[in-house]
């Protein structure tokens, strides 16, 4: 499975429903082969969120269910068999107040040289 952790059980979940202080994303991803397009998108919410944290004894303090992001939503490209968009929402509590760059380097800066995706947009 391209050498990488099993993000499916935490960052998938499809009966989320979103919440208006969600930042909502979308990826084009195409996973490797042998990867499920679920946990190309559960990957993709844990390497841009909460996945990619170091255990630290703090861990006990904190809520990985505040912070993670969550991959709600997987859907196949028309006409491109290998292609999917998987629909991330993040909490906002995640990113640092007003800063659009935290932002962008949490959700775009880490995921896309991530081992599980062939391609990313």
């Amino acid at each position: 499975k391209a050498g990488v952790k099993d993000y499916r059980l935490t960052y998938y979940t499809p009966q989320y429903e979103t919440k208006d202080t969600d930042i909502l994303a979308a990826f084009r991803v195409t996973p490797q082969p042998g990867v499920p397009p679920e946990e190309a998108g559960a990957a993709v919410a844990a390497e841009s969120s909460t996945g990619t944290w170091t255990t630290v004894w703090t861990d006990g303090l904190t809520s990985l269910d505040r912070y993670k992001g969550r991959c709600y939503h997987i859907e196949p490209v028309p006409g491109e068999e290998t292609q999917f968009i998987a629909y991330v929402a993040y909490p906002l509590d995640l990113f640092e107040e007003g800063s659009v760059t935290n932002m962008f380097t949490s959700i775009v800066g880490n995921v896309f040289g991530f081992k599980a995706l062939r391609a990313l947009r």
